[in-house]
């Protein structure tokens, strides 16, 4: 059994601004690769093909490969993906917030 608390827990599965940008894109419904890293600014082949590696094999996604010509492959968010929309949406208001806010010193 895990020890850690519930947050680093948390913080271990999403563990990089690319893990939080795909969930962005998947939020909405299922994504294709190539949409997903034609919507990810500066995210390369590679470093996608592991996030979503990782986040399959955490339960948080799921990929389903249609057996077409040529290959199609299709990645959505899973039950437990879905549990983090909240947490998605709150960060989405305090980045509106936080940049229209002036810090002032």
């Amino acid at each position: 059994m895990d020890n850690t608390c519930a947050i680093e827990y948390t913080l271990n599965v999403i563990k990089s601004k690319w893990t939080f940008l795909i969930l962005r894109d998947l939020i909405n419904g299922k994504k294709r690769f190539s949409e997903l890293k034609k919507s990810i600014n500066d995210i390369s082949q590679k470093v996608l093909t592991s996030n979503l590696r990782f986040l399959e094999e955490k339960g948080i996604i799921t990929r389903t490969v249609y057996p077409v010509v040529p290959p199609m492959v299709e990645y959505e968010l899973t039950a437990l993906g879905m549990a983090l929309k909240p947490l998605l949406i709150e960060m989405q208001i305090f980045g509106e917030l936080s940049r229209k806010t002036t810090i002032v010193k």
